[in-house]
């Protein structure tokens, strides 16, 4: 099919298995794009027939038969030719680490496989009473007994589906932390890498889904071959000839980002209790380039190749390949726990792909939880021999494979560190905004990123707006870090883009070096139609706007929309920063007015101005 969409939708329901094919609507698709924007209007659709049902949505279950699953592309997936398509995004009715809705991005080459299979989304309904996969090869079908593969890690699992299929596919799948329902679990897709946020893995866990196998030889077309084929060669020369896409992220992957947020003094130390480190080089992408690195990886169709093939060679933490680990997985397994040991941050990694669990969740619990230690909160008969003390890389590394099987202290680890602090009576101590453990970046010092963490849909998220590109890099012009001037105007702009990106779906790395215009040609030469940025933006607010009213159904109002205490009261103590606290209100009552909502709600006016049907 032409366009960018394969026109076919899959619905599989696990408690009856029946399964059955639905046309993609274009009519939504005008109105959402793909990918994340299609997903959350298809999340209100069965949160209004819930209604209608009497059931309201603070009492749907996370794990329960009404949580709905989807996974969705977008008219960029699978494109030959549209840089970095090779994504899909994954969303569920709700999360159930943050009780929001979740959402969750992944990279390698599941996304286009869907495509070649002959579809633009599957969407998982119900929940099955034993483990099953899901076979979907060349616009066929098939729930089977996943029996044999329930318990195998993810490595394992890929590997017996791929030989069983015995054509060429992907598998996204979950390890024994989905199984076990750990709270962060993620998908796992091409081994290495993550749907990582809000738990969706746990989420197919409950649901006896072990894995989603796709492949075939069907490939999404663009409506306008020669204009799409000119706007092609734009956006790759302007990605090749950008600083950050065509240089640094080539060189050093993401990791390149450590000694650059650690030198802004914001990369966050010891459960953030400062922004600066001073043995950050030690787990720096220069540092790991040097000793670690086997060769680069890309994800399918992209031309940057951020991926790191990496091996500990020797050692207590051997491990001879793995892939990664990324920058915000450097800083959750190492800075954030005090572990200068690179080669101990690359097992951890390992361990997490192996199990299935998100590490900026894992590493943010496990600093949370050395934290609570450190100051008298958690005793040490609790931890049942696991010696958490910051910087200790062998407990860290251990952390890890406990909290996948929920053994011993890793029982209070599954359920991330919101839950954690709570239990050991310091809320405080939990660094998350609605539930969700924030990244690596202190908001201390960059200011823009700490309103986008508050107001983030899906909780504490950098992705959802990163502002560290205008704050930090310079890109698409540089803007002062600690002012809270003009900050709610680029999160918003940021927000609303992004959104877009994830829609399309492809790689949030292109918005270095591409704006709404570029994406505007792109996706005018792919789908056919005439769009132009202004459209675009109006799109991606759409969206935002309809996930928040899915939100405030959960009921999360403003009052959610805040910072863990120690980034609105406690100044940074040091480096660049030194002195600075988030002076969030005002920066939030501004974005307020900007989005058209009061306390945290769109009114009915914004809501109607987008055309969005209640």
């Amino acid at each position: 099919m032409s366009g960018g969409y394969m026109g076919k939708i899959l619905k599989v329901n696990l408690s009856d298995g029946t399964i059955k094919t639905i046309p993609t609507d274009m009519e939504i698709a005008k109105k959402y794009l793909g990918g994340k924007g299609y997903a959350v209007k298809l999340l209100y659709d069965y949160l209004k027939a819930y209604e209608k049902k009497g059931i309201a949505p603070r009492d749907i279950n996370p794990f329960g038969e009404e949580n709905v699953l989807i996974f969705a592309t977008g008219p960029a997936t699978g494109v030959v030719g549209f840089p970095e398509s090779g994504r899909y995004h994954v969303m569920a009715l709700r999360s159930p680490l943050t009780g929001s809705i979740a959402s969750a991005n992944s990279g390698g080459r599941w996304g286009p496989f869907l495509k070649f299979a002959g579809f633009d989304a599957i969407v998982i309904e119900g929940k099955s009473e034993e483990p099953v996969y899901l076979e979907v090869l060349d616009g066929t079908a098939e729930i089977k007994c996943a029996k044999d593969i329930w318990g195998k890690n993810v490595f394992e699992t890929e590997k017996i589906l791929k030989d069983r299929v015995g054509v060429r596919s992907s598998v996204a799948c979950i390890g024994p932390a989905g199984e076990n329902q750990v709270l962060f679990a993620c998908i796992m897709n091409d081994e290495h890498r993550a749907a990582g946020r809000t738990g969706v893995g746990a989420i197919m866990g409950s649901k006896k889904l072990k894995a989603i196998v796709v492949g075939g030889d069907q490939r999404p077309q663009p409506a306008k071959p020669d204009e799409f084929e000119e706007a092609s060669k734009e956006a790759i020369e302007k990605l090749r000839s950008n600083p950050v896409t065509g240089e640094g992220l080539k060189k050093y992957g993401t990791a390149i980002l450590v000694n650059i947020i650690n030198n802004a003094g914001i990369l966050p130390y010891k459960n953030w209790q400062t922004g600066v480190n001073e043995r950050a080089d030690e787990i720096s992408g220069e540092t790991l380039a040097e000793k670690y690195l086997i060769k680069n990886k890309a994800c399918w169709g992209c031309q940057i190749g951020c991926g790191r093939v990496t091996a500990v060679k020797e050692g207590c933490f051997q491990i001879l390949y793995s892939e990664g680990p990324e920058y915000e997985s450097i800083w959750a397994l190492g800075n954030s726990t005090g572990v200068m040991d690179l080669g101990a941050i690359i097992k951890a990694n390992h361990l997490c792909d192996e199990l299935g669990l998100d590490t900026i969740s894992m590493g943010s619990t496990i600093a949370c939880a050395m934290e609570l230690r450190e100051k008298g909160y958690i005793p040490d008969e609790v931890l049942e021999g696991l010696d958490l003390r910051f910087g200790n890389a062998a407990a860290m590394v251990e952390a890890v494979w406990r909290t996948a099987y929920k053994a011993g202290f890793g029982r209070y680890l599954a359920l991330g560190s919101k839950r954690l602090a709570e239990i050991f009576g310091a809320p405080d101590l939990s660094m998350s905004v609605k539930g969700l453990e924030l990244p690596a970046y202190d908001p201390r010092g960059a200011k823009g990123i700490g309103l986008t963490y508050a107001t983030a849909n899906r909780g504490g998220c950098h992705v959802t707006g990163y502002t560290i590109s205008p704050e930090i890099l310079g890109l698409p012009e540089k803007i002062d870090p600690l002012t809270i001037e003009g900050k709610a105007q680029w999160v918003k702009a940021f927000q609303d883009f992004t959104c877009v990106v994830n829609s399309t779906v492809n790689c949030l790395f292109t918005t270095f070096a591409l704006g709404a215009e570029d994406y505007a040609k792109l996706l005018s030469a792919v789908t056919g139609w005439d769009m132009g940025a202004e459209d675009l933006m109006r799109i991606g607010e759409r969206i935002y706007n309809l996930e928040r009213v899915i939100m405030n159904k959960y009921g999360f109002t403003g009052k959610d929309d805040t910072l863990p205490k120690r980034l609105l009261q406690e100044p940074m103590p040091e480096g660049p920063a030194k002195g600075h606290v988030v002076e969030l209100d005002k920066m939030k009552e501004e974005y307020y007015k900007l989005r058209g909502w009061v306390d945290g709600v769109p009114t009915p006016e914004k809501l109607k101005e987008l055309e969005i049907e209640l």
